[in-house]
């Protein structure tokens, strides 16, 4: 279960979480903006524009990379990243494709740590 791969790919999701959801909060001037178009852009701005939906996903990211950084409580932030992961797999999937290849990335680590944590999650499926 804590194998150098599963190490590896925890702290590359956990960076990559952290990073994205503070940039949900703050706006980096270093980062290239993606340009949603057509459905996609109407979908991010009406997330947007309620004030609260895109800073909460950003939290929610940023305290999940933080439990998988450190190490704690890892097959919960993992169960708490699964619908996120399906709904960024969704989005890019139907309303953005350029994105699809980091959607698949981020589907693919987690469903890795959660095969590498089953017997943790066992007991829910009996």
């Amino acid at each position: 279960m804590n194998s150098t791969f599963t190490k590896i790919l925890r702290i590359i999701l956990g960076l990559g979480l952290l990073f994205f959801g503070l940039s949900k909060l703050i706006h980096f001037n270093i980062m290239p903006t993606h340009i949603y178009t057509g459905e996609a852009a109407i979908f991010i701005d009406s997330l947007s524009d309620t004030g609260y939906i895109l800073k909460v996903v950003g939290i929610f990211e940023m305290f999940i990379g933080l439990l998988l950084l450190i190490n704690k409580w890892v097959p919960f932030a993992l169960l708490l990243l699964a619908p996120i992961t399906v709904n960024i797999l969704l989005f890019h999937l139907f309303l953005d494709t350029p994105g699809l290849i980091a959607a698949l990335v981020i589907v693919v680590l987690n469903v890795i740590l959660i095969y590498k944590h089953w017997k943790v999650y066992r007991p829910l499926f009996l």
